[in-house]
C-alpha cells in the first residue's frame, strides 16, 4: 500500500471507530436506563446541533474572506506586535462569543499564523493565544461553548440574561489571559513597519448574513440551535449547488465522527449522573470556588462536554461557577476540549508546528489565574 493510500485509510478508520464509540455509548446508556438516557439526550442534542451550524457558518465566513480580511487589517494596523496582539485578542473574543470557540480556533488560527508570518514575527503569541483566549471568551454567550448550553439548559434563560450575568467574569478571564500571554511570550514581540498592500476585499454575502442571524438568534432565543443550524444548512447547500465549496471541505469542517463520539459519551455520562446521585450530592456540599475547581479537574479527566453532562445532569447549586471551571479548565491540557483537537489540526495544516507541551505549560499559568479572576468577579457580584 502506498503512503498516499495509507493516508486515505487512516482517517476513514478513525472516523468509523469514533462513530462506533458514540453509538455504543448511547446504546449502553439506553440499556442501563432508557428514561434517563432519553433525558440526557434531550439535554445534550441542542448544543451539538448548534455547534454544527456555527462551524458551517464559520466555513461560509472563511470562504467569503471575512477572517482573512480581518487578519490583513490587523497585520497592517500597527508596527508594534503587542498592540497587534491586543487587537487580535479583541477579534478572537468577538468571534468566540458570536460563533463558538470551536469556530474561532478552526478559522482564526490559520489567519493569525499568516498574520505573524507576513510580519516575520514569532508565531507563539498569536498561535497559543488563540487557543487560550477562545476558551476564555467562551463564557460570554450561551452559544459560545457547548458546555454553556448543557449547564444552563435547566435554567431556561435567554442569551441576553446569560450575557448580563457572565460578561464581567468573562471579560476579567479574557484580560487575565491576555496579560499572562503577553508577559510569558514577550521575547516574541518585535517592532515592524506595517505593509502597505491593500487588504483583500471580503464578500459581503451569505457568510455575513448567516453571522448576523446567528448573533441575533443566540442573543434572543433560549434555544437557538435549530434556527442557527437551519440557516447554516440552507446557505451551505446553496454554496454546494453553486459549486463554490466542496462536500469534502464541508465534512472536514464539521468533523461529524468526533461530534458523534463526544455526544455518545456525553449521553452516557449524563445517564450516569441521573441514575447515580453521587455527583449532584457532592456539588450540593461544595461552595462556588470548590465547584469551579472540581469542574476544571473533570475536564482534564473526561473532556469538558461529557463532564458538563455528568455534573449538570441535575440542577447544580452554582451553575455559573461550574461553567467557569468547565470553560477555563480545558486550557490546562489537550484532553480538555474539542477546541484543542481543532486547533492542532488547523495549525499543522497551515505549516506550523505547535507544541502541546508548550501550550500546556502556558495553560497551567493561565487557568488558575483566569479562574481566580472570574470566580472572584462572580463572588463580588453575587452571581455564582
Amino acid at each position: 500500500m502506498s503512503p498516499t493510500s495509507r493516508s486515505r485509510v487512516r482517517p476513514t478508520t478513525a472516523a468509523v471507530a469514533l462513530c462506533v464509540l458514540g453509538a455504543a455509548s448511547v446504546v449502553g446508556a439506553l440499556v442501563v436506563n432508557a428514561a434517563d438516557a432519553k433525558a440526557a439526550a434531550a439535554q445534550d442534542w441542542s448544543p451539538f446541533v448548534l455547534v454544527t451550524g456555527l462551524l458551517l457558518i464559520g466555513l461560509l465566513a472563511d470562504d467569503d474572506g471575512l477572517f482573512a480580511w480581518a487578519g490583513s487589517i490587523l497585520s497592517r494596523s500597527t508596527s508594534n506586535d503587542v498592540v497587534l496582539f491586543l487587537g487580535a485578542s479583541a477579534v478572537i473574543g468577538v468571534v468566540t462569543a458570536i460563533l463558538n470557540l470551536d469556530t474561532s480556533v478552526a478559522f482564526l488560527t490559520p489567519v493569525l499564523i499568516y498574520t505573524a508570518r507576513s510580519r516575520a514575527s514569532g508565531e507563539a503569541p498569536l498561535l497559543y493565544g488563540c487557543l487560550m483566549l477562545s476558551n476564555a471568551g467562551s463564557l460570554f454567550l450561551p452559544g459560545s461553548n457547548l458546555t454553556n448550553l448543557i449547564v444552563v439548559g435547566h435554567l431556561h434563560i435567554s442569551g441576553t440574561r446569560f450575557l448580563l450575568t457572565m460578561w464581567a467574569p468573562a471579560l476579567v478571564a479574557t484580560l487575565v489571559t491576555v496579560g499572562v500571554v503577553v508577559a510569558t511570550q514577550r521575547r516574541e514581540f518585535r517592532r515592524h513597519v506595517p505593509r502597505s498592500e491593500p487588504a483583500p476585499r471580503p464578500v459581503l454575502g451569505a457568510g455575513l448574513a448567516a453571522m448576523v442571524v446567528a448573533t441575533v438568534a443566540t442573543l434572543t432565543l433560549a434555544s437557538p440551535a435549530l434556527v442557527v443550524a437551519g440557516v447554516a444548512v440552507v446557505a451551505t447547500a446553496l454554496r454546494l449547488a453553486l459549486r463554490r465549496t466542496t462536500r469534502a471541505r464541508v465534512l472536514d469542517t464539521v468533523g461529524a465522527p468526533l461530534l458523534i463520539a463526544l455526544f455518545g459519551v456525553a449521553v452516557a455520562l449524563g445517564t450516569l449522573g441521573r441514575t447515580w446521585t453521587g455527583p449532584s450530592r457532592m456539588l450540593s456540599h461544595l461552595g462556588a470556588w470548590p465547584t469551579g475547581a472540581v469542574a476544571a479537574l473533570s475536564t482534564v479527566l473526561v473532556n469538558n462536554l461529557p463532564a458538563a453532562s455528568l455534573l449538570a445532569a441535575r440542577i447544580p447549586p452554582h451553575p455559573f461557577s461550574l461553567l467557569v471551571g468547565l470553560n477555563l479548565g480545558p486550557n490546562i491540557v489537550a484532553s480538555g476540549s474539542l477546541a484543542w483537537v481543532l486547533w492542532w489540526r488547523v495549525a499543522t495544516r497551515s505549516g506550523s508546528r505547535p507544541s502541546l507541551g508548550r501550550a500546556s505549560r502556558l495553560g497551567l499559568l493561565v487557568t488558575p489565574l483566569s479562574m481566580i479572576g472570574a470566580l472572584g468577579t462572580l463572588t463580588l457580584l453575587g452571581r455564582s
